[in-house]
């Protein structure tokens, strides 16, 4: 084994050797927790990654899906309540072909696939109710494709087609929509439905789509539209029209010296409505034009006389001509003829009136006339439909706006404060880095120092060593004989085994085995070594 990772290993095993039960403790307990960290992150990494298989799939499909996962083996997780299967991505498409060739998922809406189960036999309404079922189908598809869309259902009121009514009745629709645990419709998504519907069928409004959702909120109602009712298209129509008065005001007595109440009235009635108006053309020639003329020339006959008192005319005793002439015209003339078809939808406006409060103190010297008809102008104040303006300057109440104040600037101060806890707490963790890398650069110089001063040390006993070695007693001279053991300096611990380790065990192994010669060699250095 190589040196330095003996040194290494002697170094690491003489380190704990020196921790304390507490330090023993932390150190088993971390190494613990970086063992189950690392068999995480292998069983993490080695994880296979799942993709669903198929979503919103009934509890029967789910069921006969699962038990082909088990015939072939294939790991699978179920989510979303079961109606989601994850299998490993390797798997996805093996699966789902053999899925299909065992005829799943087999309760599905249908869609088209359902005009192809049709046979020639089919009678008239089996073809149309088949055909309304594949159109809901479609519909239904699509709708679950959108985010947020858990299950949809689509139901379609279609009229039959006949030549024995004068009016056509238009087709509804009827959208159920389920969505996913935490997740609302927004307005955007409502009338993207609306719209879906309404442009998948023929001659059928978006104000004739209704859209339900599965905690029974009506979204969209028939003749009303996405925005939901009339009161909320009110709301939506007096939140417009107050933002856009506060901001002129904002402008004009600056923020927060006035305030704008709005008040609308909706119609809560939707109609249809013809209308016909007939005018006649100027300067237009007739369309047709028959003149019938009759004339009679001849002689014979009396005279016509005087009647008598039996009605019997008198004959005046004399004849003469007879002349007849008639005219008859008959004359066609254009006209025009104009018909309009109305749809009136609830939430038609019919009367809205605007208040405004300015501050007296702020406002003492702004016009009410001028400010009322800036208002009215940015309303879209009707004053034939009943319209008001009211302008009005009172005394606000300033104390809110004071305790308002007043929470801003302690909010101001406390963010500050936390600013400057959060400098002071960085500028210590600094400090106290820079302090400890000083330490540790001292530490570090002075042990430098520590091993330079015991390796000249060492260096000399062992010359000191080897001069001992070389010489021998005078003849006569005992050795003394109480043993002296020559003690070596403490080793440091982090010391590795250099030359000066072992020049320290070369002269405790001639100690050991030489007292007396090295005891007389030792007093004889001190000797020579004392000043004379």
């Amino acid at each position: 084994m190589p040196t330095q990772v003996t040194s290494a290993l002697r170094r690491f095993g003489n380190t704990l050797r020196e921790f304390t039960i507490a330090q023993r403790t932390v150190a088993i307990i971390g190494v613990a927790v970086l063992a189950l960290g690392i068999a995480a992150l292998v069983m993490w990494a080695t994880k296979p990654s799942y993709t669903p298989l198929y979503s919103g799939l009934s509890a029967t499909d789910a069921s006969s899906i699962v038990d082909q996962l088990n015939t072939d083996g294939v790991p699978y997780e179920l989510t979303n309540g079961g109606a989601t299967i994850m299998v490993p991505q390797q798997s996805v498409y093996d699966e789902r072909l053999k899925a299909a060739a065992a005829g799943l998922p087999s309760s599905s809406t249908g869609g088209y696939s359902l005009l192809d189960k049709m046979g020639v036999t089919a009678s008239e309404f089996q073809q149309s109710v088949t055909y309304k079922r594949a159109l809901e189908g479609e519909l239904a598809n699509t709708i679950q494709a959108m985010k947020g869309v858990k299950a949809a259902s689509v139901r379609l009121a279609i009229p039959e087609e006949t030549v024995f009514v004068s009016q056509k009745a238009d087709p509804t629709a009827s959208v159920f929509v389920d969505t996913k645990n935490g997740v609302t419709l927004s307005s955007d998504q409502v009338q993207a439905i609306v719209h879906l519907t309404s442009a998948s069928i023929e001659g059928m409004a978006p104000t004739d789509v209704a859209v339900i959702d599965a905690k029974g909120i009506v979204l969209s109602a028939v003749g009303v539209g996405a925005t939901g009712s009339a009161d909320n298209q009110a709301s939506d129509y007096e939140t417009r029209v107050r933002g856009s008065v506060q901001a002129m005001l904002d402008k004009v007595v600056g923020p927060g010296n006035a305030t704008v109440v709005v008040a609308a009235d909706m119609s809560f009635e939707s109609a249809q409505r013809t209308e016909e108006s007939f005018t006649s053309p100027t300067d237009a020639p007739a369309l047709n034009e028959a003149v019938k003329t009759e004339s009679y020339t001849g002689t014979g006959g009396g005279a016509a006389g005087v009647l008598g008192p039996d009605n019997i005319a008198v004959p005046n005793g004399a004849g003469g001509n007879g002349t007849f002439t008639s005219a008859d015209t008959t004359r066609n003339n254009a006209v025009n003829k104009v018909t309009e078809n109305r749809t009136i939808p609830a939430g038609a406006l019919t009367r809205q009136t605007v208040s405004v409060a300015l501050n007296k103190e702020v406002a003492g010297d702004i016009n009410v006339a001028d400010v009322t008809s800036l208002v009215s102008s940015a309303a879209g104040i009707d004053t034939k439909r009943g319209d008001a303006v009211t302008v009005e300057m009172v005394s606000f109440n300033s104390a809110g706006a004071k305790a308002a104040a007043q929470a801003l600037a302690e909010a101001e101060q406390s963010a500050a404060a936390d600013r400057m806890a959060e400098i002071i707490r960085i500028g210590i963790i600094v400090a106290g880095a820079l302090v400890t890398f000083v330490l540790g650069l001292v530490l570090y110089a002075r042990r430098s120092r520590r091993q330079t001063r015991e390796a000249i040390e060492l260096g000399e006993l062992n010359e000191e060593r080897m001069a001992l070695e070389g010489m021998t007693l005078p003849i006569g001279i005992e050795a003394p004989t109480i043993p002296m053991l020559l003690t070596p300096p403490p080793a440091p611990r982090d010391l590795e085994p250099s030359d000066a380790n072992r020049r320290r065990e070369d002269i405790d192994a001639m100690a050991a085995r030489d007292p007396q010669k090295t005891a007389d060699f030792l007093r004889g250095l001190m000797d020579d070594r004392q000043p004379a």
